[in-house]
């Protein structure tokens, strides 16, 4: 538990000076969560809205108890030690719940996104050998349909029904002589050392067996350096990060971080689509203070009134997982008067690179690199490229940063790849101007190689949504007979605009009076919807194969 917090007020200073201790046995669970139970029984860690607007406040009192009766049942149900148990649910307290009970048993935990299907799971069961399975009765179907496929799955557990083969969590908490409600304390407390593995993600990359990324139980005191220093947070405090509590991301903005410096977490149950109205409305009401979301999300809360809801509490807000655009920018900033501050990591990592309220403000920037994290960039011979050049994103693993991923399970090839002479790749594309800020421009595999020019797709993307017309655009290669490849743009159009031929000159132009002439896209196709992951980032993979073959794998 954190209690002598600072923030970033001198951004040199913090940068030459911080470091995270990291003792040789630590467990969130009983170091962070019982903790402030201990220190301060009434303090608020959660606020949760359900889907039809019902509410919930839990202290930190309150997730002792239900993480020790969550971890009474798993102790009964069988899992111990270094289990690995896949952790499927919707925004309910259920997944706090059992998350933070799986980590007080030293077991390995999976979050997974409600969203994947039968297949999806069965690809992931069997790559990670799961012990057990915890999800709801919407899911439940999915894990019976390849459950015989699976030697490894022995316990299934659903947390709102009952259902033949599955212990009932429900039933369980209305047993009294079963399960206390309340007051039950864990058999005797594990302990875990810092080093031991915690945690397994899934990486929403687009390839078709997405990576095993492992953490250890160090992992979450690496994320305070996300919650203190880019999120600004401060004990008192009520933040909300839009994230599914199947991605890293949750791990980010509704967990670790937050709850190490005292904060109250805010939760919407949100299932299915996406809609802007029902979170302004909350954000108001509730007066969140700092707030987190994916550009996507920002997109679509610019397109309603702003100036309708009052955002006096609001104070800092931040955006990562793909560029921000200028457009969203300047429209946030005229309906709440805030500054959106960018930053930059992985589900490898925890909060990298980012832009501090200390610092001056640059949008479109990934920031400058955050305390506790050497970041250098390489070109294709680990060498150190000059300022104002592009190169890869390398971080220097001597010392090792504290939330760095022990490695890639099961995957050496990857792993070589990734670990190289002291220096973890990232597999992205930067530049660093002369003050130390870094500019985003793609992944390695999605530079365009066009006569000769190396092309970095958000360069075109961030010109392109400049123009009025444009609501979403991603850039990639398309073969060319005479370029070897061309840059090729997928647009959604804001409403009031028609796809025809004029606009698609129209565009091209516009970007040649923004970027260098030879990026602009010589092939525009218009689109209802980009695919996207699980997680909101578009998948580009689909688009160059449609771009490649004109394959009806997806249209828009």
């Amino acid at each position: 538990m954190n209690t002598t917090a600072h923030n970033l007020t001198d951004y040199e200073q913090e940068y030459a000076a911080f470091k995270i201790e990291v003792p040789e046995y630590y467990n969130f669970g009983y170091d962070v969560i019982d903790q402030w139970a201990e220190k301060d029984r009434n303090k608020l860690a959660m606020i949760w809205v359900g889907q039809n607007g019902e509410e919930k406040k839990f202290s930190f009192l309150d997730l002792l108890n239900y993480s020790n009766q969550a971890a009474n049942l798993l102790i009964k149900s069988g899992i111990s030690k270094g289990d690995h148990v896949f952790l499927m649910l919707p925004r309910v307290p259920e997944w706090w719940f059992f998350s933070i009970a799986l980590i007080k048993l030293g077991a390995v935990q999976c979050p997974a996104p409600a969203m994947l299907t039968a297949q999806d799971i069965l690809v992931r069961l069997n790559a990670g050998k799961f012990k057990m399975v915890i999800t709801d009765h919407e899911n439940a179907h999915k894990i019976d349909e390849v459950e015989e496929q699976c030697p490894a799955l022995s316990v299934k557990l659903v947390i709102d029904s009952e259902r033949d083969g599955w212990i009932s969590y429900q039933q369980q908490c209305k047993s009294k002589l079963a399960l206390s409600h309340h007051m039950v304390k864990t058999a005797s407390p594990v302990r875990t050392r810092a080093a031991d593995p915690m945690c397994i993600f899934f990486t929403s990359g687009t390839n078709k067996h997405p990576k095993m990324v492992l953490q250890d139980y160090s992992y979450p005191l690496g994320h305070q350096v996300t919650a203190r220093f880019w999120h600004d947070l401060k004990s008192t405090d009520l933040h909300y990060t839009v994230a599914d509590t199947g991605w890293a991301k949750s791990s980010w903005g509704l967990y670790y971080g937050q709850w190490i410096e005292g904060a109250c977490v805010f939760v919407l149950d949100m299932r299915g689509k996406f809609k802007a109205e029902e979170i302004l409305p909350l954000m108001e009401k509730y007066e969140v203070t700092t707030f987190c979301a994916p550009p996507t999300i920002y997109r679509m809360l610019v397109l309603s009134d702003l100036s309708k809801f009052d955002f006096r509490k609001l104070r800092h807000c931040c955006a990562a997982g793909e560029p921000m655009f200028n457009d969203t920018v300047r429209l946030w900033h005229e309906g709440t008067g805030l500054d959106i501050y960018e930053a930059y990591g992985q589900t490898e990592t925890v909060c990298m690179i980012a832009n501090f309220p200390c610092l001056e403000y640059r949008p479109g920037s990934m920031g400058k690199a955050c305390p506790g994290w050497r970041i250098e960039l390489h070109d294709d011979d680990g060498r150190p490229v000059q300022t104002g050049v592009e190169g890869r994103l390398a971080v220097k693993m001597k010392p090792r940063p504290v939330g760095l991923f022990v490695k890639y399970l099961n995957n050496p090839e990857s792993n070589s790849t990734a670990f190289v002479n002291d220096y973890y790749y990232t597999g992205d594309k930067a530049w660093q101007d002369e003050d130390g800020y870094f500019w985003f421009t793609g992944r390695i595999d999605d530079i365009i190689k066009s006569s000769g020019y190396r092309i970095g797709p958000s360069e075109v993307e961030q010109a392109m949504m400049d123009h009025p017309a444009v609501h979403e655009v991603a850039a990639v290669a398309a073969p060319d007979p005479l370029r070897g490849s061309k840059v090729k743009a997928y647009v959604v159009l804001n409403p009031g605009y028609e796809p025809r031929e004029s606009l698609v000159k129209e565009l091209q132009k516009h970007v040649k009076t923004i970027t260098a002439p030879y990026k602009y896209p010589r092939e525009i196709e218009f689109v209802n919807s980009m695919p996207k992951t699980a997680s909101g980032k578009i998948k580009r993979n689909l688009l160059r194969q449609h771009a490649e073959t004109g394959d009806s794998c997806w249209l828009g």
